[in-house]
């Protein structure tokens, strides 16, 4: 089964830990997977279904598809009739879940970076720097909120939560004359490799929400294990890499018409 074939995340197992040894020794995951796959082939499918395709008594099917239930990858429906029903009650089904098909790879990021390509093909480098800040726009309202309530001591310990809370696991830590924001999963990390001004866009965000020039010291998507910014602390006009002074504040309506100079080099 190739890398595309398999389910992320080992085997869609979002809620639970590592599964056990014993489980991986005997091939259970790696069978489980070809459960889900078949019903990602072939749409809803019945235990008897299964089984047939993948060569597996139906007893073994049943086991497989209630640690995928359990795992909230598939859920039971009652099969569809078409024309008149015969007696009986209709045979279950078993169908993946919108986290069972999110757990496959769709392309999602191939589509995303063809699409950019072709703005910025056909409209110019101006129009695929106009999307990142549009795109980024709509975040940093909700941003603004959470850091406004925060002491000023605690703003950018606030943006981190705010962060976190769109999924970029994202932390506030101390470093010499500042802060350091780091942020340990980017969402969009596989098309802002290609495409830099998504990073671009987000540190002039930074910058505006916090009132101060910031410096952007790594990117995942240039290769880097964490997407780190540098906020140097008030009165401090530096960073570790002698950034230049800061510029004059942008709030976060703003922040579109900030500079890349203003928001700090990225890497990428």
């Amino acid at each position: 089964m190739s890398g595309s074939e398999e389910l992320r995340n080992n085997g869609v197992v979002k809620n639970v830990g590592e599964a056990p040894q014993e489980e991986l020794a005997t091939g259970e995951r790696s069978t489980r997977n070809r459960v889900a796959r078949s019903i990602l082939d072939h749409g809803p499918s019945t235990v008897a279904d299964l089984a047939k395709r993948l060569g597996l008594t139906q007893a073994a099917v049943r086991r497989h598809l209630d640690s995928l239930v359990h795992e909230n990858v598939v859920e039971p429906r009652e099969q569809r009739v078409y024309g008149a029903r015969t007696r009986g009650r209709p045979a279950k089904v078993f169908a993946l879940t919108d986290c069972g098909r999110d757990a496959f790879d769709q392309s999602y990021d191939k589509l995303a970076a063809e699409a950019l390509r072709w703005i910025a093909e056909r409209h110019g480098e101006s129009a695929l720097v106009a999307f990142a800040r549009d795109r980024i726009a709509a975040q940093a309202e909700a941003y603004k909120t959470a850091i406004d309530a925060a002491p000023p001591e605690q703003r950018t310990e606030a943006l981190a939560k705010a962060l976190t809370a769109d999924g970029y696991a994202a932390t506030a830590r101390s470093a010499p004359i500042g802060e350091q924001l780091c942020q340990h999963h980017c969402p969009v990390a596989h098309v802002a490799e290609q495409f830099p001004q998504l990073c671009e866009a987000e540190t002039e965000m930074f910058s505006a929400l916090l009132g101060t020039h910031v410096q952007r010291l790594a990117t995942i998507a240039h290769g880097d294990g964490v997407c780190t910014t540098f906020i140097p602390r008030s009165g401090s006009g530096k960073s570790p890499e002698a950034a230049p002074p800061a510029q004059p504040a942008q709030t976060a309506k703003s922040f579109h018409s900030a500079s890349a100079s203003t928001a700090g080099r990225n890497p990428a």
